[in-house]
């Protein structure tokens, strides 16, 4: 099996290359250091799996799992992370993940989830498995469908301050960063709405309900 490995700390990554390389019938083609670089690593390697961190700079790896798997209908990606809440593992199924693992998974467990989405199954670490058939099987309620679903929660919660009408500032001091982190996030949300600039994307977001409980 041809596997790439995104991950944005060289330690993870370099980690996971030599788990990973000292399996049999695996072989690591390619890695990558945030979400953008794994679009672009798979589109030259064509892996039968990817390893996606989700935490990562540029582009996360929710998104970049649904930039990849809508480009390429024979790669999987199998989430390895530390995050566990039920939004973000719904998220990353959404997004077209065929598995979801905690770091700290054994080998014999990430073997078996790489396996498995390569043969076109859905692998879950123990941990999340009873939380994922429930609402895969519609028994358990399904978290609510947000509006933008290309958006990250944080560019999402960006979009509905700036819907209400905050400035680049305001918004800098209500989630504790910096301007240019403020800028950063605005100008993802204008490439992902393919709005032409802050008037555009502050209409679109009104129109899908956010920012009115702000005016």
């Amino acid at each position: 099996m041809r596997v790439v490995v995104a991950d944005d700390h060289q330690i993870v990554r370099d980690g996971l290359v030599a788990l990973l390389s000292a399996l049999d019938g695996v072989e690591v083609v390619g890695t990558a250091e945030d979400g953008r670089d794994a679009v672009h690593v798979v589109g030259e390697t064509t892996p039968d799996v990817v390893v996606m961190d989700i935490q990562m700079p540029h582009l996360d790896g929710i998104e970049a799992t649904r930039f990849i798997t809508r480009a390429h209908d024979g790669v999987r990606v199998v989430m390895l992370t530390m995050n566990e809440d039920d939004e973000t593992v719904m998220s990353a199924i959404r997004a077209g993940a065929s598995g979801y693992l905690l770091k700290g998974s054994g080998a014999a467990e990430v073997l078996r989830a790489i396996e498995a989405a390569a043969d076109g199954g859905m692998v879950f670490g123990a941990s999340l498995a009873g939380r994922v058939a429930t609402y895969l099987s519609g028994g358990g309620p399904a978290p609510a469908e947000q509006p933008f679903p290309e958006l990250t929660d944080r560019e999402r919660s960006v979009l509905d301050l700036l819907a209400g009408g905050r400035s680049n500032d305001e918004i800098a001091r209500e989630i504790y960063v910096s301007n240019k982190t403020v800028r950063n996030i605005v100008s993802s949300i204008y490439t992902k709405l393919h709005a032409a600039g802050r008037a555009e994307a502050i209409i679109t977001a009104r129109e899908a309900g956010l920012g009115r409980d702000r005016d």
